[in-house]
């Protein structure tokens, strides 16, 4: 059974409730037929009875066995305004706001995830990056002890690498120029990624263009103090720095440049210097190399809350359904 099997026969066992905000999307509607007919996850899907029914019996796809939620009509709106008014209080915002965000099913299915209602959410499919996370941001929020959400991508490659093929990339979504310390918790929550999806030991490099002081750079500075602060706020894990990519993935070339490290050669999760280097990073990887990417999977948030490109297809929303669940165990 190779990964992408495990990680959806993994999601079906946990029998999570992932919710679907952009519930008439074809692809979604196509993607959750596919998710059910294989038991994925249960499937919430947010908009009124009437719209869906009418896009699925023109798809021809069969999401009986779905949750249909219309967030203009629930009668659970009350409560969650209450609590979007208490978290927000401090905003200002009054319960009449709160009513009308909650017609939005952006906002809606986080406040389905904050009262406890459902294990996760995906969406992005036609809704733009920030539409999706800034309601996550403002109602579902980061993890104690975290103040930065990155973004890392799955990435199945030559077996040769990382852990028998697949290795983590981060930041490739969100933070454009993170400093030490949150470039640390990029590193910390990637493991945990790691070893929450793929189910492997996080082996962290922390990426530059220097590896152990081969190069003198502010830039590279950052990373030498981004790998000390991880290290002390995450002592049992493997990770070094700063290690050039080749340092970090090529046994011998880590073991000339980096003699006795646990990492250097054989890391699975590389940890990019900034979003600029890391978002174009996956994608050399993914069109010249051919790899398969998954992502973004969203870490460091209280809850799984994943954004999708618009150009996905059915089959990355399901596979991104099987990951947000594997993230909500």
């Amino acid at each position: 059974m190779d990964l992408l099997e495990q990680i959806k026969s993994n999601a079906s066992k946990l029998n999570k409730r992932i919710v679907l905000p952009e519930g008439v999307e074809p692809r979604t509607l196509q993607a959750a037929s596919i998710i059910l007919k294989n038991k994925i996850a249960r499937v919430i899907l947010l908009g009124t009875k009437d719209e869906i029914d009418a896009k699925v019996k023109e798809l021809g796809v069969d999401v009986s066995a779905a949750e249909v939620v219309d967030p203009k009509t629930d009668s659970r709106r009350d409560k969650y305004a209450g609590m979007m008014v208490e978290i927000r209080k401090k905003k200002g915002l009054t319960k009449e706001e709160a009513l009308t965000l909650l017609n939005d099913p952006l906002y809606f299915g986080p406040m389905m995830i904050k009262a406890g209602d459902a294990d996760g959410e995906l969406a992005g499919a036609i809704n733009a990056t920030g539409d999706v996370l800034r309601p996550a941001f403002q109602y579902v929020k980061t993890l104690p002890g975290v103040s930065v959400v990155s973004g890392a991508f799955l990435m199945f490659v030559d077996k040769k690498f990382g852990h028998d093929g697949v290795l983590v990339f981060a930041d490739c979504a969100v933070m454009p120029d993170p400093d030490a310390p949150q470039l640390a918790e990029i590193a910390i929550t990637s493991a945990a990624t790691a070893k929450s999806i793929v189910g492997l030991e996080p082996r962290v490099a922390m990426l530059s263009f220097s590896t152990k002081g081969s190069a003198k750079h502010p830039f590279v500075d950052k990373v030498v103090e981004a790998t000390k602060i991880a290290k002390e706020k995450a002592p049992d894990l493997m990770i070094d720095g700063e290690l050039q990519l080749d340092a970090a993935i090529i046994k011998e070339v880590g073991e000339m440049k980096a003699p006795g490290s646990h990492v250097a050669g054989k890391a699975n999760v590389l940890v990019f210097p900034g979003l600029e280097a890391g978002n174009i990073g996956y994608k050399l990887v993914q069109r010249l190399a051919g790899a398969e990417a998954i992502g973004p999977v969203l870490q460091g948030m209280a809850a799984p809350i994943n954004d999708l490109s618009r150009g996905c297809s059915v089959t990355d929303i399901v596979n991104m359904v099987a990951v947000t669940a594997n993230q909500a165990q």
